[in-house]
């Protein structure tokens, strides 16, 4: 598929967007700052999800970062200037963070699947962003560390949720006590990323895998996605419920016609979406 990448940015937006079969990409654009999250990142970011989320073209989402880094978590620079700065009630600092903080909502729940392309450092904020996604895929020369507790915070875009999900409980703990700086080998050891691919091979690794996702059912992967969000937090006689319900919506789409005439054809199915 083509790479949406390769085209040199013309504007100075942190996050880039770009659309190509059926791909939406994401490049936070920052590299000077190591693709340091700021609030023009964040709502940046946040408008180009919510873009990909509403689209129909639209079937898988990609996050990666420009030059040598993923992103470097947050802007320390600026999160002094805020500390520092205006004397806000506490509970309006807490409705504007949860507000950003719904890029992390949209990555895990949006009914479109989304894939990290780490090509480099992935810390604190960048990693949650990371974590949040439904693949990761990292190059080798990639580093991961939760960072937060380093800088004298608590985390916050979903990093204990997401790393409690993915390397389970225990190690989700040691890795935001300590903080500590891991590479990709030990990521991919942990399960924290499903693959590990030379520098050179991140980007069409990932965009191969997504053009495979892009050409498959759209409404039966946003209703397997709900099925998998839903296995973390209900019982399961709850969750058998759900998963019923989205079966049967799913056998009664054009979709599923289609994969059952194409099976008796022999051939490949085509997917519109509805």
């Amino acid at each position: 598929m083509t790479d949406p990448t390769e085209t040199p940015p013309t504007d100075t937006e942190p996050v880039l967007y770009a659309v190509a079969d059926g791909v939406a990409t994401l490049t936070m654009h920052r590299p000077e700052r190591l693709n340091a999250q700021n609030a023009a990142t964040f709502e940046s970011a946040l408008g180009h999800l919510e873009r990909a989320a509403a689209d129909d073209a639209v079937r898988v989402v990609v996050l990666t970062g420009a030059g040598r880094a993923f992103s470097a978590g947050g802007d320390i620079a600026t999160m002094g200037d805020a500390a520092a700065g205006e004397h806000r009630p506490l509970q309006q600092s807490v409705r504007e963070l949860r507000a950003l903080t719904y890029t992390s909502q949209l990555l895990h729940q949006m009914p479109k699947i989304t894939i990290a392309a780490i090509n480099g450092v992935a810390a604190g904020g960048g990693l949650s962003w990371a974590t949040a996604c439904d693949l990761r895929y990292a190059a080798a020369s990639a580093r991961f560390t939760t960072a937060f507790v380093n800088v004298g915070l608590s985390g916050d875009f979903g990093i204990s949720y997401f790393l409690s999900m993915i390397v389970g409980p225990a190690k989700a703990r040691e890795l935001l006590y300590f903080s500590e700086l891991i590479d990709a080998a030990e990521a991919q050891r942990i399960g924290l990323v499903n693959d590990v691919v030379a520098d050179e091979e991140l980007l069409p690794t990932v965009y191969e895998r997504a053009s495979v996702l892009a050409a498959k059912a759209p409404i039966a992967l946003a209703r397997l996605k709900e099925n998998l969000g839903d296995a973390q937090g209900l019982a399961l006689g709850p969750y058998l419920d759900a998963e019923c319900d989205r079966l049967i919506r799913t056998m009664a789409t054009a979709d599923h016609r289609e994969a059952a005439d194409a099976f008796l054809a022999k051939r490949r199915p085509t997917f519109v979406g509805h």
